[in-house]
């Protein structure tokens, strides 16, 4: 009988009697094992799956990296980790610790690759893991080709009649569309589509998956979503830090690539796709690709008009002094890599044609705070304009996603007293309100990679159509003029300016003017 992609997705999850799903025996091979984010989030992530019972009991844990390292070494690293960044102590650890190895060898050895592939196959005989295996690239992204390419050539991409085998790619996925086209033509040459889980955290977030569901289960809200009562839209994700030495990486990278591209995207898609046929993987992708085609294209004006890059500068947070960014470890002293963005967004469709979309992220901002904010349309008549009341603010919904999750719900009561006084009160619903633990976004989506459930990941042509939208901003910028400095505020007469802003302000004044010419302001959280 042929092996089919279904039958592989039930063999990946198993129910026990109290129909609990959890993965099926399985072996998770982490490249980049030594680096910062597998003892940040990956192990705590395991660690807390095992704590809660949702990590099989045949379970391996293979790091691979190219730091000479024996297992002890590797193990006691692991469990400095979790003390660190988890809160916990070694003894929840310890009955992953004889299912914990360690590889070193480097990425484009053939050889290391062939002597892997027998590691793989002897944990799989001792440790009964019927050759299933997740491998999880945590390396950085030009080793991504070349891990694929070597998985291929040793026989590792896998077989189903032998189990299965996917891998998951963290971000940034390429550079621009060319180069997001060309990593995916190389993976499909050795993993299928189905087989390629392409990981954005973000969509791990409790409150993030819960826009969907407060969208569409909720009938008080749902008819409301669109362009007959909702005025704008606004998307931010600040961040208080500044670079914690990711210098090298950030000045490749720079605010458009990091965040515009994945995180903020993925948000605007959650909250204006339309409504999927079913919560499953491929039609919930269907619908945030067709919201990304929808989104008006940059052009060499739009980019001008509608597009704010800055660049943070020196200033003080919590009354302390901060350097600027070109004076960060790693940093050019011209850079002209933007570390805040803001942006106009319209989509052309029958929801929300006239809807204008604003996002913003940067770094060294007065708040750590991720957030969307739905403004709603003043209501068409106001009986109290000759009152006391004045002039009303409109209703406001808030889903804030970090750090404090929940929902608010902003609208007008009457204040006690015999006069008509309006004021704006704010109806809050907080996570924490469940009382029970919530999960982290690593803990949900390597749950899912392991089950074979891609919903919360992005999809080949999802991944392709966000690049489609930016890479003419990337364009745009490279026009700048580079041998000029920050002067007067910006960079480059003849391009797109690179705005300089003060540490600990929400960033530069033209953000607020972009807001501004459309008679709206950004909101303080």
């Amino acid at each position: 009988m042929a092996v089919t992609v279904e039958t592989v997705a039930r063999a990946s999850v198993q129910q026990d009697s109290s129909g609990e799903r959890r993965p099926a025996p399985f072996m998770l091979v982490v490249f980049g094992a030594t680096g910062d984010l597998t003892r940040r989030k990956l192990v705590p992530a395991l660690h807390s799956l095992d704590r809660k019972g949702l990590l099989p009991g045949r379970f391996v844990l293979v790091g691979v990296g190219r730091r000479p390292m024996g297992d002890p070494a590797f193990r006691s690293g692991l469990q400095e980790g979790l003390r660190q960044f988890a809160g916990s102590d070694s003894e929840p650890w310890s009955r992953l610790v004889d299912q914990t190895c360690y590889f070193q060898g480097d990425y484009d050895d053939p050889a290391s690759f062939r002597e892997l592939a027998s590691l793989l196959a002897r944990l799989d005989t001792e440790h009964g893991t019927g050759g299933n295996r997740l491998y999880y690239l945590a390396t950085p992204p030009e080793a991504y080709a070349v891990i694929t390419d070597q998985l291929g050539s040793a026989g590792l991409g896998g077989d189903w009649a032998q189990g299965w085998s996917r891998i998951v790619v963290e971000k940034p996925f390429g550079r621009d569309v060319e180069s997001a086209r060309l990593l995916n033509q190389r993976m499909h040459q050795v993993f299928r589509e189905e087989q390629i889980f392409r990981i954005d955290h973000y969509l791990g977030k409790e409150t993030v998956q819960n826009i969907l569901v407060f969208r569409l289960a909720n009938g008080i809200f749902e008819p409301l979503w669109n362009r007959q009562y909702v005025d704008h839209v606004q998307i931010s994700i600040a961040e208080r830090i500044g670079l914690e030495g990711r210098g090298l990486y950030y000045e490749e990278s720079g605010a458009l690539r990091d965040m515009v591209q994945n995180h903020l995207l993925q948000l605007l898609c959650l909250v204006a796709m339309e409504p999927p046929a079913s919560f499953d993987a491929d039609a919930v992708r269907d619908e945030k690709v067709k919201l990304l085609h929808a989104i008006r294209p940059f052009d060499a004006r739009s980019v001008l008009t509608n597009v704010v890059r800055g660049q943070y500068a020196s200033g003080r947070m919590d009354g302390q002094a901060v350097p600027g960014y070109r004076s960060e470890s790693g940093v050019a002293a011209e850079s002209q890599t933007e570390t805040f963005v803001a942006m106009k967004l319209l989509i052309d469709n029958w929801r929300w044609a006239g809807v204008p979309f604003y996002v913003r992220t940067g770094k060294r901002l007065p708040r750590r705070v991720s957030e969307v904010a739905v403004a709603f349309r003043p209501a068409p008549h106001s009986a109290f304009r000759r009152t006391e009341a004045g002039r009303l603010a409109p209703n406001e919904l808030v889903l804030r996603i970090q750090p404090d999750e929940g929902i608010g719900l902003q609208f007008a009561t009457k204040v006690p007293g015999p006069a008509i006084r309006i004021q704006d009160v704010f109806m809050d619903f907080s996570y924490g309100a469940f009382g029970n633990e919530q999960s982290e976004a690593y803990e949900r989506l390597l749950l899912d990679a392991a089950m074979g459930d891609s919903t919360l990941f992005t999809r080949r042509d999802e991944v392709e159509a966000a690049w489609d939208l930016v890479t003419p901003v990337l364009h745009g910028w490279g026009r700048v003029d580079t041998t000029d400095g920050v002067a007067g505020g910006a960079v480059g007469n003849r391009g797109v300016p690179l705005h300089a802003y003060e540490a600990g302000s929400w960033g530069p004044d033209a953000a607020g003017e972009l807001l501004a010419r459309d008679g709206r302001a950004w909101r303080k959280p």
